[in-house]
């Protein structure tokens, strides 16, 4: 069993969540929420990086996974979210954490089963998939989403059963 780190950053509110998993089946152990409030950009950052290198150095993750980038129609918004998605990367490498990074289309469709999937839907399937007995918020379901998607991902590498043609008991 893997401890992995999801991470869904944000400028105001960066969500985490932690899961357990040997690639076939994950267990949730912890998530939430970093906010950041209304400080000068600045330390904003530095509020994202306190916070989830507090969040690593309570839990010792082996693995982070974040969301790459996404293009955005508000040039200043997706360099926020960059900057903040940085800091919280540098967090997890400062201690010596591995980093994965996967499309936002690839952590849909890994959670939902589609590449269009919406909020609510990946909310939904976050708790399903690990026996949740309440909807997480929005910012923990993809953080939660990101985590299984390296999971699922990583899995694969661990012999995890890509296709039930190729399982064997």
């Amino acid at each position: 069993m893997r401890r992995i780190l999801g991470i869904d950053p944000g400028s105001r509110v960066t969500g985490y969540g932690l899961i357990e998993s040997d690639g076939r089946q994950s267990r949730h152990l912890a998530s939430g929420c970093i906010r950041v409030g209304e400080d000068p950009w600045p330390q904003r950052l530095g509020s994202i990086f306190n916070g989830v290198k507090a969040v690593v150095d309570q839990y010792c993750p082996e693995e982070l996974a974040v969301e790459q980038v996404f293009f955005s129609r508000n040039a200043a918004s997706a360099l926020k979210l960059g900057q903040a998605r940085g800091a919280a990367i540098c967090a997890a490498l400062s201690v010596g954490v591995q980093v994965h990074e996967y499309s936002p289309k690839s952590v849909k469709q890994a959670v939902v089963g589609s590449g269009g999937a919406d909020k609510v839907q990946v909310q939904h399937m976050i708790k399903v998939i690990l026996s949740m007995t309440e909807d997480p918020a929005e910012d923990q379901a993809d953080a939660l989403a990101v985590a299984v998607c390296h999971a699922h991902s990583a899995g694969q590498a661990y012999g995890a059963v890509s296709s039930w043609r190729r399982w064997k008991p």
